[in-house]
């Protein structure tokens, strides 16, 4: 059995002894610091593959997140993160962070205490040992190298050259700790990124096929996300802007962009060779909870201030907007000249915008409507419920929508008085304004026609 334990005061372990594969009976070791220190990450590699620069590696790693250690398997692609089994589940370990390929061929992260915070769960499958393939593929293989278990299947926020998504699987990307997470998935005739809130789902971005044609499976290869049919022939690409031959493909942690990266041998990183999204106030959580982004792609909050935040504001800070544990009575508040980059079916059709905002106060998970009206000859009508307020920009007005916000009530009214105020405001500020300037020209006129002929006769 190899064992290597790391020293409490070596925070990282290079590859002098890493290898491309290790048996069953193998374990590595890091300690945990019984002292929190939220800079500390500990780190040891134990495989390397490649020749080509930069290598794939796997790492062991103790990292402080959230005033806890986190024990983690990793595979990176030089310094860049490509896969780590912490991604959905923390485990939190204690004294020690162990992995180790049992006997029985499962891979287990384990603690001190010997619990168990992440397997593969491939125990008595024959499996022999584990392999980094050379596309950075982490495998576990029996005798006859047929492949147990891969962490292709079990794809994170990253994709790599070569690797296939296909409808059964999809990259997602976790938003600053929080029930929000971005998503990035192949559907029968598109791809789509999505915001996600518990059970809620909206569309942000997608690429939708000429012609009806149904995706299998998607693949990145050197100069583009590749699209192939059943019969694995490829009928559309998203090609990068740039010529370097691609290595990953990421969806955002904080902003839910999907992009292509190339690495820069001259510089030594990776850089970005597309992005699907361009603009600020295209992605879905540009502001904050109730918070629209402007033209000059800033956040103010539509929740009645007219303060422009360089930071991202918290808008909904003046009234509670779980309306699901309140029994309060609410209203509906227009917002003029925004509307929502998330798309999202329609919630009733050819139904009038009374009807509309009415079915949204009668429901308690209901937190803004977009009514939208289209259509010349024919007249569209549609009503859209939105569980939450994000992903709201301004628009020019007369586009036919209409966005409203649930609040409680009395909190418009409110609302329309500050507008009333406002209104008069700038009434009286025109009336100044024009005295102002005929007072001005009509002393100009009486000085070039008076004054100036009196002192030239």
């Amino acid at each position: 059995m190899d064992l290597y334990m790391i020293g409490f005061m070596f925070y990282f372990f290079t590859c002098g002894f890493c290898k491309s594969d290790i048996p069953i009976g193998y374990q590595v070791t890091l300690p945990v610091p019984s002292m929190y220190n939220v800079t500390f990450s500990g780190r040891a590699f134990f495989m390397e593959t490649g020749n080509e620069v930069p290598t794939f590696k796997v790492a062991l790693s103790v990292e402080a997140v959230n005033g806890e250690y986190s024990c983690s398997l990793g595979v990176f692609l030089g310094d860049f993160k490509v896969w780590n089994s912490g991604h959905f589940s923390q485990f939190v370990a204690r004294e020690i962070c162990m992995l180790e390929l049992t006997k029985y061929g499962d891979l287990q992260l384990k603690d001190s205490k010997g619990g168990i915070g992440w397997r593969s769960a491939t125990s008595a499958q024959g499996v022999e040992r584990l392999q980094l393939l050379e596309t950075g593929n982490l495998v576990l293989s029996d005798a006859m190298n047929q492949i147990k278990w891969q962490t292709f299947n079990f794809p994170t926020n990253v994709m790599l050259w070569g690797q296939r998504l296909s409808i059964s699987t999809h990259l997602t990307s976790f938003y600053n700790n929080s029930i929000l997470f971005f998503s990035f998935e192949i559907q029968k005739n598109k791809i789509a990124l999505y915001l996600n809130a518990g059970t809620l789902k909206y569309s942000y971005w997608e690429f939708r096929l000429p012609n009806n044609r149904d995706i299998t499976f998607a693949q990145l290869g050197s100069r583009g996300l590749k699209l192939f049919d059943g019969n694995f022939r490829k009928f559309a690409q998203i090609l990068s802007t740039r010529h370097e031959p691609l290595r990953i493909l990421t969806i955002g942690e904080n902003t839910g962009n999907l992009k292509f990266y190339h690495y820069s041998p001259y510089n030594g990183t990776f850089e970005e060779s597309y992005e699907a999204i361009h603009t600020t106030c295209d992605l879905p959580l540009a502001c904050g909870p109730y918070g629209v982004c402007t033209f000059h792609n800033r956040c103010t909050c539509i929740q009645f201030s007219r303060k422009v935040y360089r930071r991202e504001p918290n808008c909904n800070e003046a009234f509670s907007s779980e309306f699901c544990t309140s029994r309060s009575p609410v209203e509906m508040v227009e917002i003029m000249g925004v509307d929502s980059i998330l798309s999202i079916p329609p919630q009733r059709v050819n139904v009038s915008k009374q009807e509309c905002l009415k079915l949204c106060i009668h429901d308690c998970k209901c937190a803004a409507v977009l009514y939208s009206v289209t259509g010349t000859a024919t007249i569209f009508k549609e009503c859209f419920h939105y569980g939450l307020v994000r992903g709201v920009k301004q628009v020019k007005q007369g586009t036919g929508l209409s966005y409203l916000v649930k609040v409680p009530k009395g909190l418009g009214r409110n609302n329309r008085k500050k507008s009333t105020v406002k209104r008069w405001l700038l009434l009286v500020g025109g009336v100044v304004d024009g005295l102002i300037i005929l007072l001005l020209v009509g002393g100009f006129g009486y000085y070039i026609f008076v004054v100036r002929r009196r002192n030239n006769p």
